[in-house]
């Protein structure tokens, strides 16, 4: 399925919660956000169904998401029936490691072993000003059990000015030891409105800060839908890799839909939103019907992030709370 712009819109990222056990300040306020009740989220029925439809408009990669994602009930369920059940052969997770470890066994069963985890710094004080919670090396023993049973892991690290620009090369280094992608992401706006001016540390300052200490960064070749550019140094078994994401300089590649946890779908993470599906379903909808509202967004994707910041309904309003857009 391709949009007005030739872009080929295959993958899916799903929230299954708004809900998480840390409070990342640049995600959301000290107190938390006001959650949403089980019964406004989507089902597992229906995150399955919207699954199988979207597999029939060539949809073949979706990344489960949150807030936490295994904060929600039965989540292990979801996963089972997305691999037994669709034909998602790319089943991606984005956690932030501290209720993984026990699922490492039934996700290495069920052939799931693409991660993402979440982690801003490897101090663990600082971990603590970041998170406002103590689980610093509960994530470090889940990282390292992920690598000792094969799973590919990303580590995703948003970098902030004044906060956690120090540890960039110490993040850095750990490809050096292990076979894993290091991440380094411009923060956003999306803080659930804690803070209302965002001073970012651009992804070129990031670069700059990498090859004052690695030397020139030569970048790799982009793959589809790549949202990092990468960068392999000498002597590492890992990478490296920096997201323009407030820059937004890779939407003229974006590949991409987002559904929130109460089915809310934003064909861009700076749009308002643009259809609600979980009330377009319950309302009785065929598969077919389904399939032509899938195909009408697409169509209507945005050519990039900046043009859907200015369509937004209130421009001026704060950005919601990642955890209730699942990133």
């Amino acid at each position: 399925m391709k949009d007005a712009y030739n872009r080929t819109i295959d993958y899916v990222r799903i929230a299954v919660t708004d809900r998480c056990n840390l409070r990342c300040f640049y995600c959301m306020p000290e107190n938390g956000i006001p959650y949403e009740p089980r019964p406004h989220l989507l089902s597992y029925e229906e995150i399955t169904r919207l699954l199988n439809v979207l597999s029939t408009l060539g949809f073949s990669k979706v990344r489960f998401t949150g807030g936490e994602p295994f904060l929600r009930k039965d989540f292990m369920q979801l996963l089972e029936n997305t691999a037994n059940a669709t034909d998602f052969q790319s089943i991606h997770i984005t956690s932030n490691g501290t209720l993984l470890e026990k699922h490492i066994p039934k996700l290495k069963d069920l052939g799931i072993t693409k991660i993402n985890l979440s982690i801003d710094t490897l101090d663990p004080e600082r971990f603590k000003t970041i998170t406002r919670r103590d689980d610093f090396e509960k994530v470090m023993r889940c990282f390292h059990l992920l690598l000792e049973n094969n799973f590919q892991v990303k580590l995703n690290a948003v970098i902030m000015a004044g906060i956690n620009t120090q540890d960039i090369v110490p993040l850095a280094k750990l490809a050096e030891r292990y076979p894993v992608s290091v991440r380094f992401i411009e923060e956003m706006p999306f803080n659930g409105g804690y803070k209302q001016n965002v001073k970012m540390f651009s992804a070129q300052a990031i670069r700059t800060t990498l090859e004052n200490h690695f030397g020139t960064l030569t970048p790799l070749p982009g793959l589809h839908g790549d949202t990092a550019t990468e960068f392999s140094l000498p002597g590492h078994l890992g990478q490296i890799g920096i997201i323009a994401a407030f820059s937004r300089t890779f939407c003229n590649t974006c590949n991409r839909l987002r559904i929130g946890p109460k089915g809310e779908i934003k064909s861009c993470l700076y749009d308002d939103g643009v259809f609600n599906i979980r009330d377009f379903m319950r309302s009785g909808v065929s598969d077919v019907e389904l399939t032509e509202k899938f195909e009408e967004i697409i169509r209507l994707k945005p050519k990039d992030g900046f043009e859907a910041e200015r369509m937004r309904k209130a421009p001026n309003t704060a950005m919601k709370s990642m955890s209730s857009i699942g990133g």
